[in-house]
């Protein structure tokens, strides 16, 4: 949210995160690591070039997501965002689990290794200092994971071939044992 308009290069497609914010007061940033530049996606970076040209804040100094009612001086409060308008959205979806900025984090890495990719990229990703901060709290495990592991480890326990129900949505391990035993 301490984001300004110089933070942001259009030409070589990355946010400079300069500093953070914290009720109000802009500081440092956390660690070395959330201090590294963020690759801005293509289509990104022309969402934000136009909300710059709509947007009455728009010099270099000024917040990429300034507050009109603070008259440009801080930036919008993340909680408002999440008040006003993701979670509204959110309920018109049928979502019912409450909703945080860190739920968002959660997801892009379960996402990120539900797609296989690897633990350092997933790290630099997220904008961790440590690996281990992403394998411990940011990758849920993943239910087809889950199951493949315990497929394997059937398998080899009863001497057998996959009777993995991951193809058998209503998940009849009787009928795929069989199956696979004929």
């Amino acid at each position: 949210m301490a984001l300004r308009w110089q933070d942001v290069d259009f030409e070589a497609l990355v946010i400079k995160v300069t500093r953070s914010i914290w009720r109000n007061v802009v500081g440092p940033t956390k660690t070395k690591a959330s201090r590294k530049p963020v690759p801005l996606h293509p289509i990104v970076a022309e969402e934000l070039k136009m909300w710059k040209a709509e947007s009455i804040y728009s010099s270099d100094t000024d917040f990429v997501f300034a507050s009109i009612q603070k008259n440009g001086a801080q930036p919008l409060q993340p909680d408002m965002i999440l008040k006003r308008h993701i979670r509204p959205i959110l309920s018109e979806l049928g979502v019912k689990k409450r909703i945080g900025w860190h739920s968002f984090r959660h997801g892009l890495g379960t996402m990120l290794h539900e797609q296989g990719v690897d633990v350092k990229t997933a790290q630099e990703t997220l904008r961790h200092a440590n690996p281990i901060v992403t394998m411990k709290l940011y990758q849920q495990v993943v239910v087809k994971e889950t199951r493949e592991a315990q497929d394997l480890a059937l398998k080899q326990f009863l001497g057998l071939p996959s009777v993995s129900t991951l193809g058998n949505p209503r998940g009849s391990q009787k009928e795929e044992v069989k199956a696979v035993s004929s």
